[in-house]
């Protein structure tokens, strides 16, 4: 009886924590300025910028800052 109840618990415990996962999708926003058409700027779980699909090799916030600073607006 307490093996099933003990079991039960660790069951639960396990899918709750499984559960906590952090979220593996990107963040997104749309950019744009008056030299380029949209595109579309994430946050990657690594922490750098990708631009359309294309990792930079850059962080998310340095990448950004530098868009900002040239005129480029970016937004959900």
């Amino acid at each position: 009886m307490y093996k099933k109840q003990y079991l039960i618990t660790i069951l639960i415990a396990t899918a709750f924590v499984l559960s906590c996962k952090k979220d593996s999708s990107p963040s997104c926003l749309t950019c744009s300025s008056p030299q380029t058409p949209n595109f579309e700027v994430c946050e990657e779980n690594d922490g750098n910028a990708s631009v359309n699909g294309e990792n930079t090799g850059t962080s998310y916030s340095v990448y950004l800052s530098g868009l900002e600073s040239t005129g480029t607006s970016c937004g959900n």
